[in-house]
């Protein structure tokens, strides 16, 4: 594995539809230094956040939250979720539309075996 590696990391990827009115306190909350980066921070196996606004589409964005493995993240989940849930709530309204697009790992490609 290279230094950028990201086998076996796990990623879960949102994309969120937001008014532009409130795209600078959805920005705030949701890039890597918001509200939701430093809740995460705060667990073991967590790698960072990211935030990506569409140039094509005005109010669109992804987020990309990485984890060292899927069992980091559920971790993460047992030990801190009644303060997900009320970020969750307290953020509520931000956006007008909001879906998960992944949750997974990914596996290490092996290369083709000759014929």
């Amino acid at each position: 594995m290279g230094l950028w590696s990201n086998a076996g990391v796990f990623v879960r990827v949102w994309e969120y539809e937001v008014p532009g009115d409130r795209a600078a306190a959805f920005t705030t909350a949701y890039a890597a230094g918001g509200a939701w980066g430093e809740l995460f921070g705060r667990a073991a196996g967590f790698l960072g956040t990211e935030l990506f606004r569409d140039t094509a589409r005005a109010g669109r964005f992804l987020t990309i939250d990485r984890w060292r493995n899927e069992e980091d993240w559920r971790s993460f989940l047992d030990a801190f979720g009644p303060a997900y849930e009320s970020l969750d709530v307290q953020l509520e309204g931000l956006a007008v539309a909001e879906r998960s697009l992944f949750e997974g790992s990914s596996e290490p490609i092996a290369p083709p075996t000759p014929a």
